[in-house]
């Protein structure tokens, strides 16, 4: 098994990864500034404090802890900030994934696992959506992920980094075990905001019920976070074993509506998730889902997690647990 890094190792999917790999036997280094981060999400496994541009650093930690591998998740992930703040994104997810190949080329790793996006693509031309489709991207978001995956294939010609990106559609849940879920702030994905209105928090906020779907509200393919771990270590091992650079599309290829996930919410807490309705938001399709066909071809992935009900009793397990009233301190 191979020794290997995982920047952003202490945020929502590398978290979740790092405990994959590590019960996979791969010796783990979490890499993280711990900006959205959280310490105890690494779950006790190293972890060096440090920013990805710091290419000196990256390099003395991949030859210190003779890393063969790197998983690379540090990044901005919020499409709205980034129209706002484009320098930012491009600074972050553009520059810093060239320091953390500059510093793999220095040190000789050749294999890199990258965390990619749907928002590659853009506005669907069909749907589901397979490895063939045109890379449209229609924010800043989508377009520095998109730079950086058409640099690996430059990256591998001149340098022999050989890689795996793989695109999430709706990442979503918490570990099974309960260890660790996920920890926005402010938070901004559905289900998660589902779940604190259920709480008591700030009612839901519903973008949209006119959509050309049959309830109203657009329709969108959620995937368990441990289903995305799972093929993060698949495609390590694929890399192991000699494969070539190349990109697969990871989701559940069901598109579930927003009405079915507050549906969903309501079932698993036993409680009314209260919801207003707003405008549909600039830019936000009908209808978006996956074919994750090529990689379940290829390394035999399929969603293990893959029910509606099943993914948002995960969620709220682990937030209930986390969650106190007001009055005892709520953060």
């Amino acid at each position: 098994m191979s020794a290997v890094l995982v920047t952003g190792g202490a945020g929502y999917i590398g978290s979740h990864t790092v405990k994959a790999l590590r019960a996979a036997g791969h010796e783990v280094v979490v890499y993280d500034d711990l900006s959205a981060g959280h310490r105890e999400a690494a779950l006790g496994a190293p972890l060096v404090e440090g920013d990805i541009h710091d290419v000196a650093k990256l390099r003395d930690t991949l030859g210190a802890h003779r890393i063969e591998a790197v998983l690379h998740f540090a990044a901005w992930a919020s499409v709205s900030d980034s129209v706002s703040d484009p320098r930012g994104y491009y600074w972050n997810n553009v520059a810093g994934t060239l320091a953390v190949l500059a510093a793999m080329i220095d040190a000789s790793v050749g294999r890199l696992v990258f965390s990619s996006s749907a928002a590659v693509f853009g506005e669907p031309v069909e749907t589901p959506i397979d490895e063939m489709h045109p890379a449209r991207p229609i924010n800043p978001y989508g377009e520095t992920k998109l730079a950086v995956e058409r640099a690996l294939a430059h990256f591998d010609r001149a340098y022999g980094i050989r890689s795996v990106t793989l695109r999430y559609f709706n990442a979503a849940g918490a570990d099974p075990d309960g260890e660790i879920g996920e920890d926005h702030d402010p938070e901004r994905h559905l289900i998660p905001r589902a779940i604190q209105a259920a709480l008591g928090g700030a009612p839901l906020e519903v973008f949209g019920e006119d959509y050309p779907t049959p309830d109203g509200t657009c329709l969108r393919d959620y995937v368990h976070v441990t289903d995305l771990a799972d093929a993060h270590v698949r495609a390590l091992s694929a890399l192991e074993a000699g494969a070539c650079t190349t990109a697969y599309n990871l989701g559940n290829g069901r598109p579930v509506s927003v009405r079915e996930v507050v549906g969903a919410v309501s079932r698993a807490s036993g409680r009314e998730v209260p919801c207003t309705v707003s405008p549909r938001r600039p830019g936000d399709p009908a209808v978006l889902f996956a074919s994750s066909a090529r990689i379940a071809r290829e390394l035999g992935w399929r969603p293990a997690l893959g029910d509606l009900d099943t993914i948002v009793a995960t969620a709220w397990r682990w937030h209930a647990a986390r969650h106190r009233p007001a009055r005892e301190g709520a953060r």
